[in-house]
């Protein structure tokens, strides 16, 4: 049994301000197993009793897990004073007050981005000790060879000196630009740009599309989001220890 103030309850599951659940429980708008609640500082269990507001089930959620695919030219945090950033771009019915991006892309970076308020989970996906890696599609311009590949799969070392872990270089297409699929299990600063950066070349396109296991879906528009299903938040963790580089074949083409 997890008691909490009934004020707090509403609050988490984006009802409104605490001060604003208080006038709602105040105004008799809020039952407790059919009872009137008239107190915010009542205790209860939010996961066992039945919490309606003017007559409407509360659909509590202990966390919220999002899905979005991030459109370029946001940031990726909470708030920021001069800039838009993911979280403003969260549906109302989808908010919560302590939302906040698990992991950062660039603000020219799109594709996946998973916004939770469960700091738990985000410091388990993001812990390059749990191995779980995440797949970018980078267009870069110029070639792209076994040199580059075995670099990476090295570690590559960066101007400043620091040295990546292993990651994967995977050539999808050859042309004016060069496609190519990047996995890594870290997320330094810019890491994928400054990482190409370090073998001569250059990122002018850059998308994430998968998380572990956990694929973009391909549905889901730039700037939408959705809430993730029980399995997909699994497939998050099913990617641990497996990489897609080990896909490939000698000449790193998939």
């Amino acid at each position: 049994m997890f008691m909490e103030r009934l004020d707090k309850i509403l609050s988490s599951q984006g009802v409104g301000s605490r001060k604003e659940a208080g006038i709602l429980i105040r105004r008799g708008l809020v039952h407790v197993n059919g009872i009137l609640a008239t107190r915010p500082e009542t205790k209860t269990d939010p996961e066992r009793d039945q919490i309606t507001i003017e007559g409407k089930p509360l659909r509590f959620q202990r966390h919220v897990y999002l899905m979005m695919n991030k459109p370029a030219g946001v940031v990726s945090a909470s708030r920021d004073s001069r800039e838009k950033t993911v979280v403003d771009l969260v549906p109302p019915v989808l908010s919560r007050r302590d939302l906040f991006p698990a992991g950062r892309l660039d603000r020219d970076t799109t594709g996946l981005l998973i916004l939770t308020d469960d700091g738990e989970l985000a410091h388990r996906m993001l812990s390059p000790k749990k191995h779980v890696y995440k797949l970018y599609e980078a267009s870069v311009d110029g070639p792209v060879g076994a040199e580059e590949i075995e670099k990476f799969a090295a570690g590559v070392a960066l101007e400043d000196g620091t040295v990546c872990l292993p990651a994967g270089l995977t050539v999808v297409k050859q042309g004016t630009a060069w496609e190519t699929l990047v996995e890594i299990r870290e997320g330094k600063f810019h890491q994928v740009k400054k990482m190409f950066l370090a073998v001569g070349r250059r990122v002018l396109r850059l998308k994430r599309v998968r998380i572990g296991g956990l694929e973009l879906d391909k549905t889901l528009k730039e700037g939408e989001c959705r809430e993730l299903t029980k399995e997909e938040l699994a497939l998050i963790f099913q990617g641990e220890n497996r990489r897609f580089c080990e896909k490939k074949n000698s000449n790193g083409q998939i």
